[in-house]
C-alpha cells in the first residue's frame, strides 16, 4: 500500500529540532517524523485509529504521543517556537483576522468520562454540546494577514463569539528570539459584526489594538435613537476589512483535513493538538 505523505525534507529540517529529546531511562522514542505522518494522515482521511498502514508504525503509538503531548503542551510549544521563528523573519502579518466555525461530531465523539486524568488541560463538558444540527464543537481562531493560524481555541457548539474571544486572543503569545518581551498585540483587528459588543472593543482599545469591526443594524438603531447620548459611532475602515477573508479562507483549508471538518475525538485536547499539528505544517511549509 502506498502512502502519501505530506512533510517534506524541507518542513522536517524546520521541526526536528523541536522534537521532545529521548528520555534518559526508558525506551527511546518511536521514529518522530513517521509518528508525525500518521498522526496527519488520520485527521486527513478521518478513519478510525485502528486502520492506520502498517508503513505509519503502530496506532497505540501515534494515538498515545497525540494525547500525551497535548497534555504537558507539547504541541503548544512547538507551535509557539515555529511563529517566534517566523516573526523574527518579519514573515508573520499583524493585521489579525478572528473567526469561529462548527464543527459536527461523531456519535462516536460523545461518551467520554467526566473526571478523566488529564487534568485542568480537558475542559468539563469535553468541548461538546449539542445544538440544532445535533452534536458538536466550535473551533475559535485567529489567523495573519497571510491566512495563517495564530491562535485556536475550542468550545462547545452552542458557544457565542463574543464570550470566546478574550479566550482566543490569550492564544497570541509569540516569543522573541532574543531579548524582549512576547508578542501578544497585533497591530489591527478584523471581525465580523458577531464581534461588535461594547466588551469587546473596550478589551482591544485598553490594549492598544485598533478595531475594525462592522456594527450591526440594530447597534446603530439603538445609538440613533438615543441621539446625543448615543455618542459618537466607532470607527471603521472599509478597505481594511477586505482583508478579513484570510480568516475564512484558513477554515477553508482546514476543513480539508476531514478529521477536522468532523470530529471523532471524546477528548477536546485530542481534536486541539490535531489542529496545532495541522497549523505547524502550515507554517513549516513558508
Amino acid at each position: 500500500m502506498s502512502v502519501r505523505l505530506v512533510i517534506t525534507e524541507a518542513m522536517w529540517d524546520r521541526i526536528e529540532p523541536l522534537m521532545p529529546a529521548d528520555p534518559v531511562r526508558g525506551r527511546r522514542w518511536a521514529d518522530h517524523r513517521r509518528t508525525l505522518e500518521a498522526i496527519a494522515w488520520k485527521y486527513r482521511t478521518c478513519s478510525p485509529w485502528r486502520d492506520l498502514p502498517e508503513e505509519l508504525g503502530s496506532f497505540q503509538t501515534a494515538h498515545k504521543r497525540l494525547i500525551r503531548w497535548a497534555s504537558d503542551g507539547t504541541w503548544e510549544r512547538i507551535l509557539t517556537t515555529v511563529l517566534a521563528a517566523a516573526d523574527d523573519s518579519d514573515d508573520v502579518g499583524w493585521t489579525v483576522s478572528v473567526d469561529s466555525t462548527v464543527c459536527r461530531a461523531h456519535q462516536h465523539a460523545a461518551g467520554a468520562r467526566k473526571r478523566g486524568s488529564h487534568g485542568r488541560a480537558e475542559p468539563g463538558d469535553h468541548g461538546l454540546g449539542r445544538s440544532r444540527g445535533g452534536l458538536s464543537t466550535k473551533v475559535h481562531l485567529v489567523s495573519d494577514s497571510h491566512a495563517r493560524p495564530l491562535a485556536v481555541h475550542v468550545t462547545a457548539g452552542q458557544a457565542g463569539d463574543a464570550p470566546a474571544f478574550e479566550a482566543v486572543m490569550a492564544g497570541i503569545r509569540v516569543p522573541r528570539i532574543g531579548p524582549g518581551r512576547r508578542r501578544t498585540r497585533p497591530d489591527a483587528l478584523l471581525a465580523d459584526r458577531a464581534y461588535s459588543s461594547r466588551a469587546i472593543r473596550s478589551h482591544l482599545r485598553q490594549r492598544g489594538i485598533r478595531a475594525v469591526i462592522p456594527q450591526p443594524s440594530d447597534q446603530v438603531g439603538h445609538r440613533l435613537r438615543r441621539g446625543r447620548a448615543g455618542g459618537r459611532p466607532p470607527g471603521f475602515d472599509a478597505e481594511a476589512y477586505t482583508q478579513r477573508n484570510s480568516v475564512e479562507r484558513r477554515i477553508n483549508r482546514l476543513k480539508q483535513w476531514r478529521g477536522l471538518a468532523m470530529r471523532t475525538d471524546k477528548l477536546a485536547i485530542a481534536y486541539q493538538a490535531a489542529l496545532h499539528l495541522a497549523a505547524i505544517l502550515i507554517w513549516a511549509r513558508r
